[in-house]
């Protein structure tokens, strides 16, 4: 078993969470890892496999992903033996889901470029149309009520399940037919999915020169973007940084450290340890630590998202505003299986700087808000909280 690190998201979820990001904008894509090959022998059956190998948690893992290694189950026993072994966090990928979770962290995805919500009526709603995307071309607009799928009824299904239609099977110039409502009008439009970059970071401005940068996921390149963002801030005078986690439930560990490092001066961002051997990440040196920083957060703060507002909280360098994140400290790696189909394996736990381990416990705010989960916006509890909190951290003019 090889392969990068992954903080993820249960089982339960978490390809609900990845597609949402992928097509709809409203999730994040989680960790995944190049996965190392493994011995292309036959498997055994899942019931001979599941006689060794107890249901559990790390110890676990530590067996399947041995099984697999050693070719002794094939994708379907492995697929089964994730399944019951009591580990909420491991996880089975076919083949082209893993690719597609990969793809993702790359900063891309296979869709139309569409976000939606689900209103209170149960309406599946467009709430962001990307520029350029095929959904734009087609003018689709914010505010386009989504009545159908490929014929099939839209209204009542889960946000999640309706992305994953609109996604489809990660086939770039697959048509997908959507039935719309604009205006009191109905209409009928047929698009062709595409390869889109995701926009995972996105920078604004607030009231009392204040930079928000939004992070929803993650992906590659998103340090450098936060990097590049906090300079622009700085050159143009801000006077503090909104970091907003909330709804973040992480991606690439390495890009979470590097938006550490540019907040702090080097120094422990996390330890963690794989099968009982401890390791520790640290921030790089030079970053900024004179502009005041609040990181809001809420119950989607998840994983990745929650060791890098924890570091922060840690080492003194930002308050962390809004509501109890959700406490998700395992760590995953990923096993390869002859058809490219992946395990994703719980192999340990990771702890903030105090010592502190997040797993079913997540981060306590420095200041609790009520209702911080809604989105970034002037009428927003938990942003106007955060304001009020970098007025009183400016230093001195």
């Amino acid at each position: 078993m090889s392969g990068r690190l992954m903080f993820g998201t249960p089982r339960g979820s978490r390809r609900g969470v990845a597609l949402t990001m992928l097509c709809g904008g409203l999730g994040a894509v989680l960790a995944t890892g190049a996965a190392a090959g493994t011995l292309a022998v036959p498997a055994r059956s899942a019931s001979a496999a599941q006689s060794r190998i107890p249901a559990g948690n790390v110890a676990d893992s530590d067996a399947i992903a041995k099984a697999i290694d050693e070719g002794k189950v094939g994708p379907e026993a492995a697929e089964e033996l994730v399944s019951r072994s009591g580990d909420r966090w491991s996880s089975f990928y076919t083949a082209q889901e893993y690719a597609g979770l990969q793809q993702a962290l790359d900063g891309r995805y296979v869709g139309v470029g569409l976000w939606v919500r689900r209103t209170g009526s149960g309406w599946i709603q467009v709430a962001r149309v990307q520029a350029g995307s095929p959904a734009a071309l087609a003018r689709v607009q914010v505010g386009d009520r989504l009545q159908s799928i490929d014929g099939v009824r839209a209204d009542g299904k889960p946000v999640t399940e309706v992305v994953a239609e609109l996604r489809g099977d990660n086939a770039a110039g697959s048509l997908v037919r959507l039935g719309l409502e604009h205006a009191g009008g109905n209409r009928d439009i047929t698009l062709r999915r595409a390869v889109l970059a995701t926009e995972a970071v996105t920078v604004g401005k607030l009231d009392g020169d204040v930079t928000s940068i939004k992070i929803e996921a993650f992906t590659k390149g998103v340090g450098g973007q936060v990097r590049a963002a906090v300079r622009a801030a700085v050159r143009a005078g801000s006077r503090g940084v909104l970091l907003d986690l909330r709804g973040n439930s992480g991606g690439l560990v390495t890009e979470a450290v590097t938006v550490s490092s540019v907040f702090l001066d080097g120094g422990l961002v996390a330890t963690y340890d794989v099968h009982g051997r401890q390791r520790a990440l640290y921030a790089s040196d030079g970053g900024d630590t004179d502009t005041p920083l609040v990181a809001v957060v809420d119950g989607g703060t998840m994983s990745a998202a929650e060791l890098l507002a924890g570091a922060l909280q840690d080492r003194g360098r930002a308050v962390v505003v809004g509501s109890r994140t959700f406490g998700k400290g395992a760590v995953q790696m990923p096993s390869e299986l002859p058809d490219g189909s992946v395990a994703e394996l719980t192999v340990g736990h990771y702890s903030l700087p105090d010592g502190r381990n997040v797993d079913g416990r997540g981060i306590e705010p420095d200041l609790t808000v009520s209702g911080g989960s809604a989105p970034a916006g002037a009428s927003d509890k938990a942003v106007a909280e955060a304001r009020e909190v970098l007025s009183g951290l400016r230093p001195p003019s």
